[in-house]
């Protein structure tokens, strides 16, 4: 049996946003390999809604350090992206852009998954795909995000190009979820970027079958 603390980095989809049973996927991946396996995983979600990897970057470490002493087996998970290839328009700040070029996105993820790899066991999860078409989300304030498909599926190009360069695991579950019919039903249940429960579930089963992930706990 393993026994492991694992913190959950990302935004919004590792959070959970969507999930009418408000428990995303680490919760779910964490409680069927209690349940199934008999491995004991303290799950610490620390998602954080609208967060592009520049704002991951600036927190995850402080966040993580007191939850994962050097005593303990300590790991970490890494989702993100999705914001940052998101336009977001403010009537006060004149009209709508990316959040984060790609470029940065990529300087960004090196450097967090850098330092993350040669601090504890790592692995990264690719960011999904949202609706076909332009997915708009209003969270209020004035503040209004549009979702675009195709500049997903090239950061997760680039994102799994560079978690080969640092040897890092990576998950792509852009192409897992792109022509599934099952998450297009959860997106156009949902926002159009956060899935319903089912869809939470469709990721849990995807990460707990993954071959890096059942490494760490086999």
């Amino acid at each position: 049996m393993a026994s492991v603390r694992i913190c959950f980095v990302g935004d919004s989809l590792t959070a959970g946003t969507g999930d009418a049973q408000a428990r995303g996927w680490p919760s779910r991946l964490s409680a069927e390999e209690a349940t199934q396996r008999g491995h004991d995983i303290t799950c610490y979600n620390l998602g954080v809604r609208a967060e592009t990897s520049q704002m991951i970057a600036a927190r995850w470490e402080r966040e993580c350090t007191p939850r994962l002493p050097d005593h303990v087996d300590g790991r970490l998970v890494f989702m993100f992206g999705l914001n940052d290839m998101a336009d977001q328009e403010d009537g006060a700040q004149g009209p709508a852009t990316q959040r984060v070029n790609d470029d940065r996105s990529i300087e960004a993820a090196r450097a967090m998954l850098s330092r993350a790899r040669s601090w504890k066991p790592t692995l990264w999860l690719g960011p999904t795909p949202p609706q076909r078409g332009d997915a708009v989300v209003e969270p209020g304030g004035g503040v209004r995000y549009t979702f675009y498909r195709y500049r997903v599926k090239a950061i997760n190009a680039r994102y799994q190009a560079l978690a080969d360069d640092l040897a890092i695991p990576y998950l792509d579950l852009y192409s897992a979820l792109s022509d599934d019919p099952a998450w297009d039903q959860s997106m156009a249940e949902g926002d159009g970027v956060h899935p319903t429960a089912e869809g939470y579930q469709k990721l849990t089963r995807l990460i707990a079958d993954w071959s890096a992930w059942r490494a760490w706990l086999n």
